[in-house]
């Protein structure tokens, strides 16, 4: 019995220890779990965004606190005295510290009274391997400005995307490697500069014209005199000012808005009376009466900056004369056709803009073939001396929309034709816009993102399809550039990423000249007989190319800015990465929303 009770006391000191002690690893191994809860929580809530003055959000912290509760309830197993606190780190990780007391049972016997659980946790969203190819709409109507903002979407659109870099760039983890490339586009896109010399052709043929003769013919000539005001009101005032566009010789102003006066004439009677030449004739003078009801616009350039000047006519009434007259008429003659031209020196002669590979007309787009279309074959390179496979280099001054006159006359015609009349040229009506230069995949500074964003210009239609196939071909890990675009190792893979933004939707025209050409003579992919429009053939060529690019494990994030979203961007994207912003306010959102869904929460501790 005294051997018995003596013992008593060591083996119940024991049992009890195992009994508290097995409680207060239970409790740690959950306090731990909870600790590292509420920290992911916390840096998913804060996501890429930097806090300012090196404090946690009230919001995000609120968020880490509720996730740490849940997880480890006040009083559970028994324990006393919780605590959970959390700190923002210098490299914007979230770091956690919580403590518990586990009180005793058969311990407190010998004299402890409680244990102290104290444990550690951290989280941080770092970024992998990122490849992002900035897809950037261009097109002229960039220079307008949403409802409820102060700036126009091309700087908004600068502005964010600066923004995006800061916040990706912030939050890269050590070792790894952010790329960034840019296809500003709008009629095309200007990617000469990333070419390689064999794969664009040394010879193309274009839609051009060339000079038969000329010679002088006894004709007319017509003209209207200066108009003199009679009666009524007219008041100018300036309607908006902007920054020009283009730089050097080529600033100039965008199109001025549509007027929407009403002229009325009223011919009032004509004279006539010898004209003594040369060469000798009759002048006639018909006088007119105009009265002007309405607004007119007009623009004036000044240094770099663009003034609309609006009139406001209340019937106001012009008189003036039409005059013709016998005149000596220069008389050139000009066969407009195909013309073939060495394209060797294209570096230093051209724009950077390029016309496609060759391609044809698809009537089934369920069914494409790559080995014609290669337009759409991403991935082919071009192969030295066979001119289907390569790019042509852009001259848009030798470009003429044979057989179109200026006046509205004619009709396209790809046959050739002799004459004296002037065709329509896209180079002079301005439809033939060359973005900014395409950037091929690479780390940048934020100086060379500022660099970079600062010069590009709102200028062009709206060609989606082109900004896509581009988009697709610079990023791929198989194609032009599968050396640079590779995975820097097997365990280490990069994720891919296209964010298309555009503030509109198609906008074709047949007076432009494209990537394609002048497409209503050269006819490569689509003409005027087609069964589809030509926005129509540019959709459906968005849609191959998407698919494409996703074919190479390529995330597609589409932004519609200031505009409503179309749904082929939304099967583009796929759920969950299709936003339509309509301001500017929400188009950070959507970006920081971007920059979250590619960003890895992982705990570091």
């Amino acid at each position: 019995m005294a051997l018995i009770a003596a013992s008593l006391l060591p083996i119940l000191a024991m049992v009890g220890g195992s009994i508290d002690m097995g409680r207060s690893y239970l409790a740690q191994s959950r306090l731990q779990q909870a600790c590292d809860s509420g920290v992911m929580a916390t840096r998913k809530r804060l996501g890429t965004s930097v806090a300012a003055g090196g404090e946690l959000p009230a919001d995000a912290v609120q968020v880490g606190n509720r996730f740490f509760n849940i997880n480890f309830r006040d009083g559970a197993y028994g324990t006393e005295e919780r605590n959970f606190d959390m700190t923002l780190r210098e490299d914007y990780a979230i770091s956690g510290e919580a403590s518990v007391t586990v009180p005793t049972t058969i311990m407190q016997i010998f004299g402890k009274g409680g244990v102290e659980l104290n444990v550690a946790c951290e989280a941080q969203i770092g970024m992998a391997n990122v490849d992002l190819m900035m897809v950037l709409d261009v097109t002229g109507s960039m220079i307008q400005t949403n409802p409820g903002d102060s700036e126009t979407r091309l700087d908004a659109m600068k502005r964010v995307v600066r923004e995006f870099y800061g916040e990706l760039e912030a939050n890269k983890g050590p070792g790894n490697r952010i790329r960034w490339g840019f296809v500003p586009y709008s009629t095309n896109v200007n990617v000469g500069g990333l070419l390689e010399d064999d794969w664009v052709t040394d010879e193309w043929t274009y839609q051009s014209r060339t000079l038969d003769g000329s010679g002088t013919a006894s004709g007319t000539y017509s003209f209207y005199t200066a108009r003199s005001p009679v009666s009524g009101t007219r008041a100018d005032s300036v309607f908006a000012t902007y920054p020009a566009i283009g730089g050097g010789s080529g600033v100039r102003c965008n199109a001025a808005p549509a007027n929407t006066s009403v002229t009325t004439y009223t011919a009032l009677g004509t004279t006539s009376q010898p004209f003594a030449g040369p060469p000798a004739g009759t002048q006639t003078k018909t006088k007119y009466h105009s009265t002007v009801n309405g607004a007119e616009y007009a623009v004036k350039l000044s240094g770099s900056t663009c003034t609309v000047i609006l009139s406001t006519y209340t019937n106001y009434i012009w008189v003036f004369d039409y005059v013709t007259q016998p005149s000596l008429v220069r008389s050139d003659q000009w066969e407009y056709g195909p013309v073939t031209r060495d394209v060797s020196a294209w570096r230093t002669e051209s724009n950077g803009c390029i016309e496609e590979r060759d391609t044809y007309e698809i009537d089934n787009y369920g069914n494409v073939d790559f080995s014609r279309a290669l337009d759409l074959n991403i991935d082919a390179v071009p192969l030295a001396g066979d001119p289907a496979t390569q790019w042509r280099p852009m001259y848009p001054e030798l470009i003429y929309g044979r057989a179109l006159e200026w006046n509205g006359r004619g009709s396209f015609d790809p046959r050739v034709v002799s004459t004296t009349k002037e065709y329509i040229s896209p180079h002079a009506m301005y439809t033939d816009s060359c973005p900014a230069a395409s950037r091929k995949l690479a780390e940048m500074s934020g100086s060379d993102i500022d660099a970079y964003l600062g010069p590009i210009e709102a200028l062009g239609s709206t060609y989606h399809d082109i900004g896509m196939i581009w988009g697709a071909r610079l990023i791929s890990p198989t194609g032009l550039f599968a050396d640079e675009n590779a995975d820097a190792s097997p365990s280490h893979p990069t994720n891919r990423n296209i964010i298309f933004m555009t503030d509109g939707q198609t906008s074709a025209l047949d007076v432009a000249y494209s990537s394609y050409g002048m497409e209503p003579v050269d006819r490569r992919r689509w003409s005027p007989s087609s069964s589809r429009t030509l926005t129509q053939t540019i959709e459906e060529r968005f849609t191959v190319a998407c698919a494409e690019a996703k074919k190479k494990n390529v995330a597609v994030w589409v932004i519609a800015f200031g505009t409503m979203m179309n749904p082929m961007f939304e099967q583009c994207a796929g759920p969950g990465r299709s936003f339509q912003a309509d301001n500017a306010e929400e188009l950070s959102a959507a970006f920081s929303t971007i920059a979250n869904k590619v960003a890895d929460l992982r705990l570091t501790q």
